[in-house]
């Protein structure tokens, strides 16, 4: 077996070697996925956004009733684990879950959780066009799990495996009301009468950190979108905290890629001080 690129992980309070043994066997986020995740951008030796992505962290631990590690453990292990993994750019995924419990559904009274921090470097893959197909599955606009970065990955799982098998990439999410949402997993923007948009929260999708970004900055706005207004888009991007990438067609829509656009949006999400 190759060697990682990164030896090393955080696991509560400690280095370890990335390949030892990490989570117990009883772990709610192994057994029921029982916690939250999140994935950021490292740059220039430092997390950029981190302290959107803490904050989410914390609106999710409020919403999952799951008590948060605090900011400053966060702010100190990061540093450590990049430079025992001699890393300055590439990114981070920081895994929280509510820790050993015993069988069945009820937590503990009194959670111990967990903290792992993981990093990569740079992917070496570029951001290729991709095509989406219209999910099967629908969006429920109230579901509470859209809101936060929930390890229970599996509704984008079986998602992203039926657009795979219709020729896709990706799969993009519509609400029960017939509204766009977002893929399986990044933020969905569209060009539509010129204007950048993306849907609002109220289609029921996750606040991205890059997507509130382009919001502050006017480089998009908030727009309820349909599967009726697809072939009236000039183009449409997929965006997360570590990519934006073109999307080529959606269904048998086809969409221009829009390089000038892709540059400016680009640029200012990952290039830009």
């Amino acid at each position: 077996m190759a060697p990682t690129p990164c030896p090393f992980l955080w696991l509560n309070d400690q280095l370890l070697p990335a390949d030892s043994p990490a989570i117990m066997a009883q772990d709610r986020g192994f057994l029921l996925g029982d916690g939250l995740f999140e994935t950021m951008q490292l740059r220039h030796g430092a997390a950029p956004r981190l302290e959107a992505h803490l904050a989410r962290l914390e609106d999710g631990c409020h919403t999952l009733r799951l008590p948060f590690p605090g900011r400053d453990t966060i702010r100190q292990a990061l540093p450590h684990l990049m430079a025992a993994n001699s890393l300055t750019d590439g990114s981070a995924r920081l895994t929280l879950t509510r820790g050993p419990g015993p069988r069945g559904l009820a937590p503990p009274v009194r959670p111990h959780t967990t903290l792992l921090i993981t990093t990569a470097p740079p992917s070496e893959q570029s951001a290729t066009p991709v095509r989406l197909h219209v999910s099967t599955q629908r969006r429920d606009r109230q579901a509470v799990l859209n809101r936060v970065k929930s390890l229970n990955a599996l509704p984008a799982i079986l998602a992203r495996m039926e657009a795979r098998e219709k020729g896709a990439d990706d799969a993009l999410w519509l609400t029960h009301e017939g509204e766009i949402a977002e893929a399986t997993a990044a933020s969905f923007l569209a060009l539509l009468d010129r204007q950048i948009v993306t849907p609002p929260l109220s289609a029921g999708i996750l606040p991205g950190i890059s997507r509130g970004r382009l919001l502050s900055a006017g480089l998009c706005t908030e727009r309820l979108l349909t599967e009726a207004d697809i072939p009236k888009f000039q183009g449409a991007w997929l965006i997360t905290a570590l990519s934006l990438t073109p999307v080529a067609a959606i269904g048998t829509q086809a969409l221009p890629l829009q390089p000038e656009q892709t540059g400016r949006l680009r640029h200012f999400l990952y290039d830009a001080s």
